[in-house]
């Protein structure tokens, strides 16, 4: 397959943050990668390969070479997409007839597209079994419920700039009133276990369309989540690709980015700093001095050019889909770019023989931030903010040019092949 199409079905099957972990995982293992445990003693060899996950939803790779490692060269994305999050005591009874389904935001979304299309759940729960409490992955992979808008007739205003209330206009029906108990029945059946063996779930809703490419010329590519596990996706392609060098190549795919990663297995938690000085420590490095000569790439996606609306592009900065790989810069460090770091991505990239971009905010519109400002306070090093431009961020379903996820790719394999020299002005050979 095409590295599009591999990228579709990657997206296509991971309509949760846990299903995506698991995929990598699966390719990982694949390649000859070894499961490491937080909770057991590490013994690592020059030469081997190997991962760990935190919380299902978190994942990081790397490869000792066989030479004396100098550093790191890493990559970091992230699992979550802002969705909805199903409520511990999902149904709600309404009006003594219907049947909905309890649920509250996650991160900062567009609501509107959420509604009037088929919706399903995925996630994870927790069972009781003889053995001890299992994580199971779910999908009811099936279109099981949907949000309705309200009739232009009843609401005039529906076309002038409407107001959702979460709490009211974006509650998805489920089923009839007579359907009662069906949720809990339908989440256990998908587990392979009995509802009182449910003792906890992370659950939330999915957008039902499949990813597609389409344009006059097939140019562009739309799908759930592309904001960012087309850069997960893309990061770790380049990973498993790259050739070896003399630094230690190392993948990593956080959590909860889209609220805030200060959590356990998000950006702002020790997970990368346990890492590396575990790493250190089982290869005789200096960690200190391994930090020195590394480098990270943050990978989250950037925002294209709108068709609708190009005013709100800075303009001298307007990254175009199928332009390449955008560079991401903020005066206020929102983004950790900087001069340094921009010129050695610019390296790499030029070695690859791959395109870049440049974003920055427009000055009177504030912009978000991403992992690499984030995860600096844990582990701080050179790094560059990057990502590949789209439209619809933050939508259920978004879009982006169909060709810029192998230049992700291209660009992140030689990344991963180099080392950073610190001998005068920096530089990636």
């Amino acid at each position: 397959m095409s590295d599009t199409q591999c990228l579709m079905a990657f997206l296509d099957n991971s309509p949760s943050c846990f299903h995506a972990i698991a995929n990598l995982t699966r390719q990982l293992e694949e390649a000859g990668y070894t499961p490491l445990s937080e909770a057991a003693s590490w013994q690592l060899q020059p030469g081997g390969k190997y991962y760990l996950t935190r919380n299902q939803s978190a994942l990081i790779a790397f490869r000792a070479p066989q030479c004396a490692p100098q550093g790191f060269m890493l990559a970091a994305s992230h699992s979550d997409r802002p969705c909805f999050k199903v409520k511990e005591n999902p149904e709600l009874e309404t009006a003594g007839v219907y049947l909905r389904l309890a649920v509250e935001r996650y991160g900062g979304m567009l609501m509107a597209p959420w509604l009037d299309r088929p919706l399903s759940v995925a996630g994870r729960v927790l069972v009781e079994t003889a053995e001890g409490l299992q994580s199971r992955l779910v999908d009811l992979d099936r279109d099981l419920c949907m949000i309705p808008n309200v009739a232009i007739h009843m609401n005039r205003k529906a076309n002038d700039g409407y107001a959702y209330n979460p709490a009211v206009d974006l509650i998805p029906l489920l089923g009839s009133l007579e359907t009662k108990g069906a949720f809990r029945k339908l989440v256990a059946e998908a587990a392979g276990c009995q509802p009182e063996e449910i003792l906890g779930s992370d659950l939330f809703l999915y957008n039902r369309e499949k990813a597609k490419i389409w344009g006059a010329e097939g140019e562009y590519l739309s799908a759930r989540a592309l904001d960012d596990l087309q850069c997960a996706w893309a990061t770790m392609e380049g990973f498993l690709q790259a050739k070896e060098g003399k630094s230690i190549p190392v993948c990593c795919i956080f959590d909860n980015e889209e609220v805030g990663s200060n959590t356990q297995q998000g950006a702002d938690s020790t997970l990368l700093l346990d890492t590396l000085s575990r790493i250190c420590a089982g290869l005789g490095m200096d960690y200190r001095e391994a930090l020195a000569h590394s480098f990270m790439v943050s990978a989250d996606n950037a925002h294209a050019l709108h068709p609708n609306h190009p005013e709100y592009a800075d303009q001298n900065h307007r990254p175009v889909m199928n332009g390449g790989i955008v560079i991401k810069f903020n005066a206020n460090q929102r983004y950790t770019t900087d001069g340094v770091s921009a010129a050695l991505f610019r390296q790499a990239c030029k070695k690859a023989g791959v395109p870049t971009q440049t974003f920055c905010n427009r000055a009177d519109l504030a912009g978000g931030s991403t992992l690499g400002n984030i995860s600096s306070s844990q582990v701080s090093i050179p790094t560059v903010d990057v990502g590949l431009p789209q439209l619809a961020m933050h939508s259920c379903y978004e879009t982006a040019g169909a060709r810029d996820a192998a230049y992700l790719v291209q660009a992140m394999s030689q990344v991963f092949s180099m080392h950073l020299t610190v001998s005068g002005c920096p530089s990636l050979s």
